[in-house]
């Protein structure tokens, strides 16, 4: 036990704190540790059971501990931040690095400044509500960011929102980034998915892959889909996901739209697919476009978080549409399947441009870069837990 103790002090300890435990988060995450253990840190994920996130985490090489937590505040805040409190006691890190609204909430209170902590919003909490909870969330954020050494946004778009809501921040941007995609072949891929098993050889594929819940906007797609259909009417859309909305978009579904669940494998669907798209009303910047554009195919976009900082040069007229606008997003669809060369061509300048600018070592690298100079400029922290 004594040399435990002694080989966690000499090594650089990161305690991720993490709610939701699946989806994009997850997948960020499970990159970071990653990259972070080959470079020799002890990586721990505290998160909720029963997501993707802990089986990835681990699969990666990362300690994994349970931290019981729901998505939506609440009462059982209290509670979650209790629970916050005795992981990072038990884990002792040298630097807490929260994940999204909820991680944020727990570690702050928990902390309040005890540790070095580094906030990551993966898109801004008071964006997804109104009223009265929209104000009490910047208000918590503006309160929040004196207990935070640095807040991770993943955008320049998402760090100017925060500011716009008052949250005089110590901002860092770091853009997401994907690992280097194989390029597999589009017609072994559908022939590999039983779900479209009926759908023709030929048949133009529409892709999108987002948790079904309203900030990815499958219902502005939904109501899109008829306009698509209009002019290219043997288009078939597979949405990949699964989430609190997938029984009333089911019913609302008209023909030629399949639901393909959540998958770990969301490469193939990528390589299935004619043209990937993801009509979000909010986002910080999505991890979808960028695997997308890994696999080289086009996307179209919604021009929420940093969507157009992700695009290559020249694409953003043809792949951007105002949030909430089905019409604007139907006739964007039907333009690009209706003209294949140009998708070829968008399809492999979006490779090329996300190998160059969004590999995710670089981001793993500049994360890391982060923890240091948060590190070097915090003060000694080693007796927090102690005296807690």
């Amino acid at each position: 036990m004594l040399s435990q103790r002694r080989e966690r002090r000499d090594r650089l300890t990161v305690l991720h704190l993490a709610q939701p435990a699946d989806g994009g988060v997850a997948r960020v995450v499970t990159d970071l540790v990653g990259a972070q253990i080959k470079e020799g840190v002890r990586a721990v994920v505290g998160c909720p059971e029963g997501g993707s996130l802990s089986r990835q985490a681990a699969a990666a090489g990362a300690q994994v501990e349970v931290w019981e937590a729901g998505r939506e505040p609440g009462l059982r805040v209290a509670a979650e931040t209790r629970r916050a409190h005795r992981l990072i006691r038990r884990v002792a890190p040298d630097l807490v690095h929260a994940h999204s609204a909820k991680a944020g909430l727990a570690a702050r209170l928990a902390l309040r400044g005890g540790l070095p902590t580094v906030y990551q919003p993966h898109a801004w909490s008071f964006e997804a509500v109104g009223g009265l909870t929209a104000r009490l969330a910047r208000a918590w954020e503006r309160r929040a960011a004196h207990w935070t050494d640095r807040v991770l946004c993943v955008s320049e778009a998402e760090r100017r929102t925060g500011e716009r809501a008052g949250v005089a921040a110590r901002w860092a941007v770091v853009h997401n980034g994907v690992p280097e995609a194989d390029t597999e072949d589009r017609t072994a891929a559908r022939a590999a998915a039983p779900l479209l098993n009926e759908v023709p050889a030929q048949a133009p594929i529409v892709v999108c892959v987002g948790r079904l819940c309203p900030q990815k906007g499958q219902r502005i797609l939904l109501d899109a889909w008829a306009g698509v259909a209009g002019r290219v009417p043997d288009a078939w859309l597979v949405l990949v996901g699964d989430g609190p909305d997938r029984e009333e978009l089911t019913a609302a579904a008209p023909d030629r739209v399949l639901f393909a669940g959540a998958s770990d494998e969301v490469g193939r669907w990528y390589a299935a697919a004619d043209l990937v798209v993801l009509p979000s009303l909010w986002e910080g910047m999505a991890l979808t476009p960028l695997e997308a554009m890994a696999c080289g195919r086009p996307v179209v976009l919604t021009d929420v978080g940093g969507a157009r900082e992700c695009l290559p040069p020249g694409q953003q007229d043809q792949c951007l549409v105002p949030p909430g606008d089905a019409r604007a997003l139907a006739d964007a669809v039907a333009r690009l399947l209706g003209e294949p060369e140009l998708r070829d061509f968008m399809g492999e300048a979006a490779r090329k441009h996300v190998r160059a600018d969004f590999d995710v070592r670089r981001t793993a690298e500049s994360v890391l870069g982060l923890y240091r100079d948060v590190l070097d400029a915090h003060a000694p922290a080693s007796r927090w837990w102690a005296a807690r």
